[in-house]
């Protein structure tokens, strides 16, 4: 069972009963973005219920939470930045306004979210969505306003005259990933501080055998960021040489241990990691641990392998590659070293191996190669 104070003192403590095989801290993590699902939807018009009920019914929990942004940042907008409303707050919208929005307004929207600006008191910000993120909100939306005809609370469909957008086909965008003498030069780093400053070594000196943990378990299992994250110590059996972890959509994979991951984790778990009974009960059975002896966030080991990824790359710490890239890495290593696709595209927890083909197209030296080989100065040709 877990005991979660709320931060709002006119909350309510919040307790989870967990039946389920799930860890504590999985658990607990489901809940936090069913909250905020359920903040968003209290902000939003009563006569949304039907759609949010389809949400919950048809979307996983983050999904879910990003439609709701959607359509809440969609409301905003609607309030700020058009005449299609006389409502002052979002919660003022009405469905008759609704049934005179059309695609053109939608289109106009989606155009408006590839660049706006949002002035505080302090600064202005300008934001800048990607086609993918732009593709996200379009669906959004197209699955709210054919709910709402479906329902029958807009009379026509308008989704039909809402605007394509062309993501990249696979194979037109450039997989970034380490090469495997950058990820030799980033696990020197890690092992003996080489290319950090006197104020990261200070940090590294306590945190090197964890830090290469991290790394280590990325690269070879390519990991998305949250799946590692949420890994206990109880996740791993080392008579049975394999961890579970918990995919997206509740799914479980057991995965198997090497010697180099096991070598990592007892390292990190023997002369770095603090002792149980030093640590409070809702991060003792938490795997990677910050200095103050909570279980790291998502945040902080973001920042670890940016810095460790701009070592080997040359790069500021700003440049350095996300967690993802890691993932990239471990995939086109892997395809490089002649695994079939589909083995890495079980291994990584991929839904369609059109997604692992994206590795296997990228040849990691083909273009220095081809180059290198094709001087036009008689001095440098071979």
């Amino acid at each position: 069972m877990i005991d979660r104070e709320s931060k709002d003192k006119n909350k309510k403590e919040l307790r989870v009963h967990n039946k389920s095989d799930k860890p504590d801290n999985i658990v607990e993590k489901e809940s936090h973005i069913v909250e905020q699902c359920e903040a968003i939807e209290k902000e939003l018009p009563r006569w949304l219920r039907g759609y949010f009920m389809y949400l919950k019914g048809h979307l996983l929990p983050m999904s879910r939470l990003a439609y709701l942004r959607d359509v809440r940042f969609f409301c905003q907008y609607l309030i700020e930045s058009t005449d299609l409303t006389e409502a002052e707050t979002i919660k003022d919208l009405k469905v008759e306004e609704f049934n005179e929005i059309r695609a053109v307004d939608i289109n106009i929207f989606i155009d408006y979210c590839r660049r706006y600006k949002v002035e505080t008191d302090k600064a202005i910000y300008v934001y800048e969505n990607d086609k993918k993120s732009l593709a996200r909100k379009k669906s959004a939306l197209s699955v709210l306003f054919k709910y709402l005809y479906r329902d029958e609370l807009i009379s026509r469909n308008i989704t039909d005259g809402f605007d394509p957008i062309k993501l990249p086909r696979p194979g037109e965008r450039e997989i970034k990933a380490l090469q495997d003498n950058e990820v030799m030069v980033m696990l020197d780093a890690v092992s003996t501080g080489e290319g950090l400053t006197s104020h990261e070594k200070a940090y590294w000196e306590k945190t090197k055998h964890r830090d290469k943990c991290i790394l280590i378990l990325f690269l070879t299992y390519g990991l998305r960021l949250s799946e590692l994250q949420q890994l206990n110590v109880s996740s791993f059996n080392f008579s049975r040489g394999e961890f579970k972890i918990y995919r997206k959509r509740g799914k479980e994979s057991m995965m198997p241990l090497n010697r180099s991951v096991i070598k990592a984790l007892e390292d990190y778990m023997n002369m770095e990691r603090p002792a149980e009974d030093t640590l409070s009960d809702e991060n003792k059975d938490a795997l990677f641990l910050s200095l103050q002896g909570k279980r790291m966030t998502e945040r902080q080991i973001r920042q670890l392998v940016k810095k460790y990824t701009s070592i080997c790359m040359g790069t500021s710490r700003q440049k350095g590659y996300s967690p993802h890239k890691l993932r990239a890495t471990a995939a086109t290593s892997l395809i490089g070293r002649g695994n079939s696709i589909y083995d890495v595209q079980a291994l990584l927890d991929h839904d369609n191996v059109t997604t692992t083909q994206l590795y296997a197209a990228h040849k990691m030296n083909v273009k220095r190669d081809l180059i290198k080989s094709f001087e036009w100065d008689e001095e440098y040709e071979e």
